[in-house]
């Protein structure tokens, strides 16, 4: 059978699987570090991806591939095929300004309303993270870049455009040369720019030139081609990936991050995903996007032709991180100190903004600690505390998205950090709700190579036809954890939450 193959170009690493297109088995991976920060040499995540793919045998059989990766970021380039400066990373909070200048001009000096009509136009009330708030803050601060952009792509666009043998003039990585029209994506992550309807169009998906000129300061850019669920974007260079299959290998639209891991574990309407990676994200696949002007619900696509309600927080696993550092810990006593402390932490309580927060949105804000005694000065109560307000932190989503009306029939806890005994203990504490814990993986990676083997199967389809659903892969739940609601934990955190 054919082999297929998906890559995860996240904020921290580039990974790859490479899968049985038939039925997801997977047959070898590999990865590459990214260096760290919130802005970055896009070249960076090229050598990661060229460093992946040696360390997973090469490409050169696979029939088709597909890029999943971090939402949001900037990437700018000349009509030369250059990146203008560093690309800032969704999690890059200087554009916190500009997000509130443009929420003010589109409501004419309202700000409620003007976060309104953002959530009605494009689904989401703009934050630090989306990609129209950094345009604004690249033509206020850096006008001489800006007056050279040429075309805006996000991570995943540009990582697939050089997959495709496109990039900078005279390199000799990219010997199709700066094509900016070639450039491509997909709805889920064009939903997360800032200046994509997608529901636009009657349920097409269109760009919103006139809110990208609201940013820029213009509208004469490339911005690329927005694909459908199982659309090739072409082929992948030889020399990169397929050079041993007939016709080469075909290239998926892929995804953002949150689209991909949703298709990885198979989630569909009324499945909630809440995911403990860098970022904290409770997601939910839905019929049709909302336009929550609270801000508190981004309203996106998913992979698939849905809509993917997400609710983000800037602080999650790395709140765990902070502990771990602040208690001389490793992560299993970091657990083991938790579970030693009652629910509640007797009254000690953290509000996680350790990184300023997305949702609430305070760029601004710092993490406090509350109810400090001699009694709860303890390494357990400390540990206990800082895992309870990450997850309260992402309860305060899931109830953003049951208040906007989003169906919650299953809740699946996905992440690094949802492999922790405390953290497997404490959330069904904190949400009250049953939870199913999916097999570890890759689901960025599983949901790229699942996308390149729908691709690989809908190519042969007639003109016209129906295309084929995505493959049947199966998703092993390893967990499923009873619900035990312990109200005090969440009763605490809402008493101090804003105490910021």
């Amino acid at each position: 059978m054919p082999l297929v193959a998906g890559v995860d170009t996240s904020t921290q690493s580039c990974k790859i699987v490479v899968r049985d297109a038939a039925t997801g088995e997977l047959v070898r991976s590999g990865s590459a570090k990214h260096p760290d920060g919130t802005e970055i040499g896009p070249d960076h995540w090229w050598t990661a991806f060229t460093e992946a793919a040696d360390a997973a045998g090469g490409l050169a059989d696979v029939a088709a591939i597909a890029v999943g990766g971090q939402q949001h970021g900037m990437v700018v380039l000349d009509a030369e095929g250059q990146v203008i400066r560093d690309a800032l990373l969704w999690n890059d909070t200087r554009s916190a300004d500009a997000a509130e200048a443009l929420i003010s001009e589109l409501g004419d000096g309202d700000r409620a309303a003007g976060a309104q009509r953002w959530a009605d136009a494009v689904g989401s009330v703009l934050v630090a993270s989306l990609t129209v708030t950094k345009l604004r803050w690249l033509h206020d601060a850096e006008p001489e870049n800006a007056a050279r952009v040429a075309a805006v792509a996000l991570p995943h666009d540009w990582l697939s455009w050089r997959i495709a043998g496109y990039g900078p003039a005279g390199d000799p990585s990219a010997p199709l040369g700066p094509d900016l029209n070639a450039l491509f994506t997909d709805r889920s992550d064009a939903s997360g720019t800032g200046y994509y309807d997608a529901q636009g169009a009657d349920g097409a998906g269109e760009y919103r030139p006139d809110l990208l000129r609201m940013a820029l300061g213009r509208d004469d850019v490339v911005l690329p081609r927005v694909l459908g669920p199982a659309e090739s974007g072409g082929v992948a260079h030889p020399s990169v990936a397929g050079a041993d299959v007939e016709g080469g290998a075909l290239l998926g639209p892929g995804a953002g991050d949150n689209a991909g891991a949703a298709l990885g574990v198979g989630m569909t309407t009324g499945d909630v995903a809440i995911s403990i990676g860098t970022s904290g994200v409770v997601s939910a696949v839905a019929p049709r996007r909302t336009a929550d002007g609270s801000g508190a619900i981004n309203g996106f696509a998913d992979a698939t032709g849905n809509a993917l309600m997400l609710a983000v927080t800037l602080n999650a696993a790395r709140v765990l991180d902070a502990a771990r550092e602040v208690l001389d810990a490793g992560f299993d006593e970091l657990a083991s100190l938790a579970l030693r402390a009652p629910a509640g932490s007797d009254g000690l309580v953290l509000v996680p903004y350790l990184e300023g927060e997305r949702t609430p949105n305070r760029p601004d804000a710092t993490g406090t600690l509350h109810g400090i005694r001699l009694a709860t000065s303890t390494r357990p109560h400390l540990a206990r505390a800082y895992i309870e307000g990450m997850l309260c932190g992402l309860a305060d989503g899931l109830d953003s998205l049951k208040a906007q009306g989003v169906p919650v029939e299953r809740v699946l806890l996905i992440g690094g950090a949802a492999q922790s005994p405390a953290v497997q203990e404490i959330a069904p504490q904190v949400l009250g709700l049953p939870i199913a814990i999916p097999e570890p993986g890759e689901y960025v990676a599983d949901g790229a190579a699942r996308q390149a083997a729908w691709v690989l199967a809908a190519t042969g389809t007639a003109a016209g036809a129906e295309h084929p659903a995505p493959p049947a892969w199966s998703t092993t739940i390893t967990a499923t954890l009873d619900a035990d609601p312990r109200p005090v934990i969440r009763e605490q955190y809402a008493a101090v939450r804003d105490l910021v």
